[in-house]
């Protein structure tokens, strides 16, 4: 099915939030797409031309990244975002939905659970952090810094957008000029990026702790490359063994960004997920060639 997009911005709790609609079929099912930290809904741009087949889906940009605002004056803690995901969502009239959070997006996929229990049918974690602290005190203080910005995007330009994509796919040959320049181009426009990331380093929380991921009753899918570097399969583990409704499933031959290197598989096991997610699910792994 070809897309038909519809793109906006929408006003929330002081911050700007862009999204991308596809489909609006009220007889549909509705998934929310999340990405990752230092990136944006275009990381799912191979994956929802085959969720579109089954799903209404809006995938948004996550203050600061992508085409979202970059205030500093907003609170970039993972709670925080999430409340303004529900929010976003709550002012399109968007009640039930299930979730899909790549990485970062699974951090605050889970907070947006563990407070919204009740609007999240079911949740898609691939490759989601967790188990992360918040950062030392030392380190919020030297955040404060005038200059600190500019560090952070001196560090981000002396790594080099090529080193990060060959450290996130497990094969380089799916690098082209499309990912190179839909990863750079947010980060080229305006500082104001590099400013809200000190903030967002501040702000950051402890992500949730064992005794809070076990009151998580939604049903969760947990998606992980063989090869992540970036969120290695152990934390996928510890996920499946502190949720007490998840499935862990582990691809073969893929690494951290999930959406652009299976995004068809990645289809279908969110297609037999939601199909079944009502049943109990034991302790159990799966691997797909």
């Amino acid at each position: 099915m070809e897309r038909q997009t519809i793109i906006g911005r929408e006003r929330v709790d002081n911050i700007d939030i862009y999204f991308e609609y596809d489909r609006m079929d009220d007889s549909l099912p509705t998934l929310v797409l999340l990405h990752g930290f230092l990136s944006s809904s275009f990381s799912f741009r191979k994956l929802v031309p085959h969720l579109i087949k089954e799903f209404n889906v809006i995938s948004l940009d996550l203050p600061p990244f992508g085409q979202s605002g970059k205030d500093y004056r907003y609170t970039y803690s993972f709670r925080n975002i999430a409340k303004s995901v529900v929010r976003f969502l709550a002012g399109k009239n968007i009640g039930k939905f299930s979730i899909i959070g790549h990485s970062m997006g699974g951090q605050v996929s889970l907070q947006l659970i563990q407070s919204h229990p009740d609007l999240v049918e079911h949740a898609i974690l691939l490759a989601g952090s967790g188990y992360q602290p918040s950062y030392s005190e030392k380190m919020k203080l030297v955040s404060y810094l005038p200059f600190f910005s500019f560090g952070i995007k001196g560090y981000l330009q002396r790594s080099g957008i090529e080193k990060n994509l060959k450290n996130v796919v497990h094969d380089p040959a799916l690098i082209d000029d499309e990912m190179r320049q839909g990863y750079i181009r947010p980060f080229m426009e305006k500082h104001d990026i590099f400013r809200a990331l000190g903030r967002m380093l501040r702000d950051k929380e402890v992500d949730l702790l064992k005794d809070e991921l076990r009151d998580i009753l939604t049903p969760c899918l947990l998606v992980w490359g063989r090869h992540d570097r970036v969120v290695p399969l152990e934390i996928g583990q510890r996920l499946h063994g502190d949720l007490p409704n998840s499935e862990l499933v582990v691809l073969e031959d893929t690494g951290h960004l999930l959406p652009e290197e299976k995004p068809a598989e990645i289809y279908q096991l969110i297609k037999q997920f939601l199909g079944t997610a009502a049943l109990d699910f034991g302790p159990k792994e799966h691997a797909h060639e």
